[in-house]
């Protein structure tokens, strides 16, 4: 069985808690895409532990996981998240924790080049987490990166590919104003961080085709959400990479592999991080009230989220490109406090309604249309089988179903992983 787990909205609808679930039924966990730009926050029997670069499956011993060469790899902040993991007693060896030779690394000016461009923009800013994913992405396109295969490459053919890229970005930081890049000084950052990935870099590929002709279970993991992907997101609200299922076995390494099914994860309101469209979004008191229920702040910032009803225009259009053949709720518990629970229906642009996602201007310009659900406004969270559920949240969870014509396969009642209802 191979399996993607993607986002179906802005991101941080709580892929991770789904991973760290389904886990023990697979063998290998990949992360295809992205970098610690974003986080998935897992609660189980160790603890509380937030990943932004690790695939959700090293918390289960047993399970291989790989991180893709779609990925884009602060070494310095892997570092930091690995001894941070061992430290509460997770093991991470070379036999549970690939890296690909392939993925690209985030250097020190992509992060500096991502900060003086935000800051130029000042009110125009994109909401970047300021963590040199864009340029990362921007230079490996350009065909001027570092890949982790470098990190295994002699000392002075890396200084002088160093020098060379150094030469080059300092054109461009010297319009800022910034600091120059300096080879000497990133040789030695990528010595102090880079030494003990070593043993961890290899050609995953190689590695998940053995596995797949094996029979291995494999599940992708996907970072950020579908209204991200940066071809089909709200575009130039997006990251810089493929958040879409489709893009999960080229990501991972195993582009001539099929998945069988694609897993959507979607919260029970709607949350964003960043700039950009959010027609839903709630303001003042009621925003408050709904971001404590639901603890809404960033796994990777720490940025208060944007907080909103469901959007089912936008949940739709999520669902129609992730492919996505069965959905997991996630915290239909926060709504207990509510005694009618708002949903977005609809969008009305230039004086008429339209259930349909659109794009630029007409997006940004998008009001929403509410409809009220009746609340269910009880504590859930030890709900543990479907019948356990008031009749009003079932009723929630299956007009959903309906709207987004999509089963709900799983309906999380708290962040714990028994916090789970299995349809």
């Amino acid at each position: 069985m191979k399996t993607v787990i993607v986002g179906i909205n802005w991101g941080d609808e709580g892929k991770g808690r789904m991973v760290d679930l389904l886990a023990e039924e697979y063998d290998v966990v990949v992360r295809y895409q992205g970098g610690n730009n974003a986080g998935h926050t897992v609660v189980n029997g160790q603890g509380q532990f937030v990943l932004n670069l690790l695939p959700s499956g090293i918390l289960r011993g047993d399970t291989k996981n790989v991180m893709g060469p779609g990925m884009v790899v602060d070494i310095q902040h892997l570092y930091h998240e690995m001894a941070r993991l061992l430290a509460a007693g997770v093991n991470i060896t070379p036999d549970n924790l690939l890296i690909s030779d392939r993925a690209t690394i985030c250097m020190p000016y992509h992060k500096q080049l991502d900060i003086l461009e935000e800051d130029r923009l000042g009110d125009a800013k994109f909401g970047s987490t300021r963590r040199g994913i864009a340029p990362c992405y921007a230079d490996k396109y350009m065909k001027k990166s570092l890949r982790m295969a470098d990190l295994l490459a002699d000392g002075d053919v890396l200084f002088h590919k160093l020098a060379r890229i150094a030469e080059w970005k300092n054109i461009t930081i010297a319009g800022y104003q910034g600091e120059p890049a300096d080879a000497g000084r990133l040789l030695d950052w990528l010595k102090q961080y880079g030494e003990g990935l070593k043993p961890f870099i290899c050609d995953t590929g190689a590695a998940l085709l053995q596995a797949a002709a094996e029979g291995k279970h494999i599940l992708f993991e996907a970072q950020l959400g579908a209204l991200r992907d940066i071809d089909f997101g709200i575009y130039p609200y997006t990251t810089s990479s493929n958040t879409l299922a489709a893009y999960a076995p080229i990501g991972a390494g195993l582009p001539g592999v099929k998945y069988d099914q694609v897993l959507g994860v979607i919260k029970a309101y709607s949350t964003c991080v960043g700039e950009g469209p959010f027609t839903a979004e709630f303001f003042g008191e009621q925003a408050e009230r709904l971001r404590e229920a639901g603890g809404e702040y960033g796994a990777a910032t720490g940025r208060p989220r944007r907080v909103g009803a469901l959007d089912l225009p936008a949940s739709a259009y999520g669902v129609k490109i992730q492919g996505a053949d069965a959905l997991a709720l996630t915290k239909l518990d926060v709504l207990s406090y509510l005694e009618q629970i708002p949903v977005c229906v609809a969008y009305r642009i230039d004086g008429e309604e339209t259930v349909a996602f659109p794009s630029g201007q007409r997006l940004i310009s998008a009001e929403p249309v509410l409809e009220y659900r009746p609340g269910f406004h009880c504590d859930i969270s030890n709900c543990r089988r479907w019948q356990d559920l008031p009749k009003a949240a079932r009723d929630y969870v299956e007009y959903l179903e309906q709207q987004l014509n999509c089963p709900v396969r799983y309906v999380s009642v708290g962040a714990k992983r028994d916090e789970i209802i299995i349809r």
